[in-house]
């Protein structure tokens, strides 16, 4: 019979998993005016859960301490190394010259599948505020951009969503030898 691990057994299976499945990725996140701050929350939950080594956080993006940043995210803010820019393309030029590869998570023109993209070994993923998406000034100055596929009538998930999945298929996927 299956039964849910609490306490140490849980801190146990997930410490023995984490040795023997370490990421072969760097990977960052670029919040571009991402407005509420229930989404920033989310996605420093993420990122800590992911790994990440570095949130930058820019234009209108909410920066910690925040009440709901910190009750959403559980102060995972406190937990993963993040700064602040105000101008989204400084932000992209310091990433780069860090060796990232930029990466938009938005619905464009060029963006392919993000299940069919082959990721580098350093990525950053760029996601953009939530009605307007990354802006076209930081879009230009993007490697690339994925999008998710919508099978249903909405033409897009929750930032904080689409931020997560593409997150976690970028570590679990297989990369050439």
């Amino acid at each position: 019979m299956t039964k849910p691990l609490i306490g140490t057994a849980l801190k146990r299976f997930l410490r023995d998993y984490k040795r023997q499945h370490w990421p072969d990725v760097a990977l960052a996140g670029l919040l571009q005016s991402v407005e509420y701050p229930a989404n920033v929350g989310s996605i420093f939950r993420v990122a800590d859960g992911a790994g990440m080594t570095q949130l930058a956080l820019a234009g209108i993006t909410p920066t910690p301490p925040h009440p709901t940043i910190d009750k959403v995210g559980r102060f995972k803010s406190l937990h993963v190394p993040w700064w602040y820019e105000k101008d989204p393309l400084t932000a992209v030029s310091q990433l780069k010259s860090e060796g990232y590869h930029m990466v938009a998570v938005e619905l464009a023109d060029t963006a392919v599948p993000y299940h069919e993209y082959d990721y580098p070994q350093k990525v950053c993923l760029v996601v953009g505020h939530e009605d307007h998406g990354v802006t076209k000034a930081v879009l230009n100055v993007c490697d690339t951009a994925v999008f998710l596929p919508m099978y249903g009538k909405g033409r897009s998930l929750n930032v904080h969503v689409a931020f997560s999945i593409v997150a976690y298929h970028i570590l679990h996927v297989k990369r050439g030898a």
